[in-house]
């Protein structure tokens, strides 16, 4: 039977950055998979990552910028990218994006591994 999300829960995270987790480990409980509605402002950005997860990434408007060991991806509005686990890669919207991110397995805190 299908089952209805009525609303996303808003994850807090520095920076002006908003995450609304429609699928995942805080919303729905789902480990295999999470989906979230991200915001982010011009000039944010986050520390770089070497996640245990593959990401799929839709930019909505904007564009978002993905450093990785091999240079820097700039994906505009109407596109997409796959970042692929344990590669390191840096994102960043010098000009502010919407985006939805999806997650395989879902996100955690645990498995990002966010540089120090």
């Amino acid at each position: 039977m299908p089952k209805l999300i009525a609303t996303p829960t808003r994850i807090p995270v520095p920076g002006g950055k908003l995450i609304d987790e429609h699928v995942g480990r805080v919303n729905t409980g789902n480990t295999d998979i999470s989906v979230a509605h991200m915001r982010s402002p011009a000039g944010w950005s986050e520390p770089g990552q070497t996640p245990e997860f593959d990401e799929y990434t839709i930019v909505l408007s904007g564009f978002m910028r993905v450093e990785h060991k091999d240079g820097v991806i700039d994906v505009p509005a109407g596109q997409s990218i796959l970042c692929a686990k344990n590669e390191w890669i840096r994102y960043s919207t010098p000009e502010g994006a919407e985006y939805i991110a999806i997650c395989l397995p879902a996100f955690s805190p645990d498995t990002v591994h966010r540089d120090e």
